[in-house]
């Protein structure tokens, strides 16, 4: 798939930036042809040297160089490229290119580019929450900049949480996708996945089983034909796929406002498991025993209805997608949801216990729409999220 690609590969100034000589060597392996550009900061990690003896090509670093300007030399690199990766993408190139600013070869080339462009985000968990990063990464996905990461895990400051660049074959699968074209390409997909949790005091939760499996494997399936994706994905046990903007929230609430800060789109897939209720006197200090035997009582309070709330809002997408977990009358259930909700599909399935499909590898399904309902065999997650994604293809033309 890659080979006779160029990729140009912009190197930002992060501790991750020790990964690249992997990405590049694995991307020549693949027979894609790579072009170095540092940035200064980035210098302070890795070397010139280096990615230049690695990728066979000379690591640029200055925007003016008087021997290439000669023919506009920027513009000559920005142009001849596939595709145009970031990695690691600081904080300050994310801003950078949200604001259009261009003051050293990097940042110029982005502005300057006329092909898709990918960034793999790199930075302190803090930096990564910060007001001013979401607004950028809101503005680049709004651009159409295609996102593979980060990850959640530990960082070279001592810190846990998002902000740890993508592995590189995480980057080059993400790499891949982006160049595979296919008939979602230019399409924006919004896929919501895993489930809630809605705090009873600062250390408790009420959960469900769902494990994201599902949603993971569909916004995969979406990514490999090409659509650009963003991920709203509540705390699953499996990891989110490369390749796709991640967004994770913990409650329903943030669920929503995340989809609806994704939108506008061509179509929504909300396959999230989301919590009916909430605790409305959720305690602000944990709660302790008191002797009496008695538990604490708690009082609910209905949670916001993503997909109603999409299927019948003003950035409503071309095709909304819902998902119905039952346990019995599920074709009855399914349909009677997908007329109250206002969506254009519901997708159902059978989570009683005998089942084994909540958390399960395997999902049994019905796609119910206007004409009727469609029974599907049981299948691996990942081929269920193959042939829905071909479907919603088809659907979108």
């Amino acid at each position: 798939m890659l080979a006779g690609k160029r990729i140009l590969l912009i190197v930002g100034g992060g501790i991750a930036a020790f990964k690249i000589p992997e990405l590049i060597r694995a991307l020549r392996g693949r027979g894609a042809a790579v072009t170095p550009v540092m940035t200064r900061a980035a210098e302070e990690f890795v070397t010139p040297l280096t990615l230049s003896s690695l990728a066979g090509e000379e690591a640029h670093r200055h925007l003016f160089d008087l021997s290439k300007e000669a023919e506009i030399g920027h513009i000559q690199l920005s142009r001849a490229a596939d595709l145009v990766v970031v990695a690691p993408a600081t904080a300050d190139l994310m801003a950078k290119m949200a604001a259009g600013l261009c003051d050293d070869l990097a940042s110029t080339l982005l502005l300057a580019t006329d092909k898709r462009v990918l960034v793999a985000p790199a930075m302190n968990v803090r930096m990564w929450d910060h007001a001013a990063t979401a607004r950028n990464r809101a503005t680049l996905a709004a651009d159409g900049i295609l996102f593979a990461g980060p990850n959640s895990g530990d960082m070279a400051c001592g810190e846990y949480g998002p902000g740890r660049m993508a592995e590189p074959a995480e980057i080059l699968t993400a790499i891949e996708a982006a160049l595979a074209g296919g008939p979602l390409a230019g399409r924006h997909v919004v896929v919501t996945s895993g489930p809630t949790h809605e705090p009873i005091d600062p250390v408790r939760y009420i959960a469900n089983r769902s494990s994201g499996a599902q949603g993971t494997a569909i916004a995969a399936a979406l990514r490999d034909l090409g659509a650009r994706v963003s991920f709203v994905t509540g705390p699953a046990s499996v990891p989110p796929p490369a390749g796709v903007e991640v967004i994770r929230v913990e409650t329903a609430r943030e669920m929503l406002a995340a989809v609806q800060g994704a939108l506008p789109a061509d179509a929504a897939v909300m396959a999230a498991a989301v919590a009916d209720w909430r605790v409305a006197n959720a305690a602000g200090s944990k709660m302790k025993k008191d002797g009496s035997g008695r538990a604490p009582a708690l009082d609910f309070a209905e949670n916001p209805d993503i997909l109603a709330t999409v299927s019948r809002g003003a950035d409503r997408p071309g095709l909304v997608v819902g998902f119905a977990a039952e346990t019995d009358d599920v074709v009855a259930h399914a349909t009677a949801k997908r007329l109250r909700k206002g969506c254009d599909w519901i997708v159902a399935n059978d989570v009683s216990p005998a089942t084994g499909i909540m958390g399960g590898a395997e999902n049994a399904v019905t796609i119910i729409d206007a004409a009727g309902a469609e029974d599907w065999p049981r299948l691996p997650k990942d081929e269920v999220a193959r042939r829905l994604a071909a479907r919603i293809a088809a659907a979108l033309g």
